[in-house]
């Protein structure tokens, strides 16, 4: 529920327009949430073009059931955050995010509506593919997904990665555009004409040899969210992810029976309280055996 104590300046405007601009309600939102009786001043339900005084309150409640297709399903999971407006839960590798054709149930999406117990929908804000292991944050209705989703550019989200070769460069930037590779419906590739912009800083964390392979841990920070963005990029300068079936078809190392890559930070502002939000999340069991103890 979201509250607003109308303030001198809004005195005598369009309700409408007052919670746009003091709540960040977008249009289709308020839209939504006024024809279904969801906003009120002074606990009375209001309509888009009520005046408002000062000293009136506005109060949004978004505690309503909608429809969703994703059953829920008991099963694990870890959550590292929640509050009223979030829930952020550690996948492991070998998981879907989100019910698809080809993997319809037991995904993270499903356990998740199960432990929420609510007729609400499962918003994942962040996804990570089936075998990347990491962070992921759901929003607990259309408020925290949209305002998530306006600031997603500042929001700050950092991945390890262990990827085949020692990486000389120590850090670096690659700004290279992505596109779907032609007659693939999952690869993707760095298209200089038509892609779409995909930005990848990095910095090496150590470089490790194992089991006679070289490899470097890289702590990786995505400014743009293309789809396989991280392992497009690393296979693009020459170090293509360990354990990659995708990306890196030359590894026959077998250290890693999924590719080595673990979404481990997630900063955020959080749009309701204006904190800073950091969730992190320790490197998985499979990663470590091939680091050790450099990211205890």
């Amino acid at each position: 529920m979201l509250t607003y104590n109308v303030k001198i300046e809004d005195d005598g405007k369009l309700l409408k327009d007052v919670a746009r601009k003091n709540l960040n309600l977008s249009t289709r939102l308020f839209n939504k949430l006024k024809l279904n009786h969801h906003i009120f001043i002074n606990d009375r339900i209001a309509f888009s073009n009520d005046i408002v005084n000062k000293g009136d309150i506005i109060t949004v409640d978004f505690n309503y059931d909608e429809e969703d297709e994703i059953e829920p399903q008991k099963g694990d999971i870890e959550i590292l955050f929640e509050d009223d407006w979030y829930i952020s839960v550690n996948k492991p590798s070998n998981m879907v995010v989100h019910p698809c054709s080809y993997h319809p149930n037991n995904t993270l999406a499903n356990f998740v509506k199960y432990y929420l117990k609510r007729n609400k929908k499962i918003r994942p804000v962040n996804r990570l593919d089936k075998d990347t292991s990491g962070i992921v944050l759901f929003a607990k209705n259309e408020y925290a997904q949209e305002s998530f989703n306006r600031m997603q550019d500042k929001a700050s989200k950092k991945y390890l990665a262990i990827v085949d070769g020692w990486v000389n460069k120590k850090t670096g930037i690659i700004n290279k555009p992505i596109s779907r590779k032609e007659n693939s419906l999952i690869e993707r590739k760095v298209n200089e004409e038509s892609g779409q912009t995909a930005i990848t800083k990095y910095k090496v964390v150590d470089s490790i040899t194992f089991k006679d392979k070289k490899c470097t841990l890289l702590e990786v920070e995505l400014k743009t969210g293309r789809t396989h963005q991280i392992r497009v990029h690393m296979a693009y300068i020459g170090h293509p992810i360990i354990g990659d079936t995708l990306y890196n078809e030359k590894d026959s190392s077998n250290l890693l029976p999924r590719q080595a890559l673990h979404a481990y930070i997630l900063s955020f502002i959080h749009p309701v309280y204006n904190e800073l939000i950091t969730i992190q999340v320790p490197v998985p069991d499979d990663m470590k055996k091939i680091i050790g103890t450099i990211t205890d």
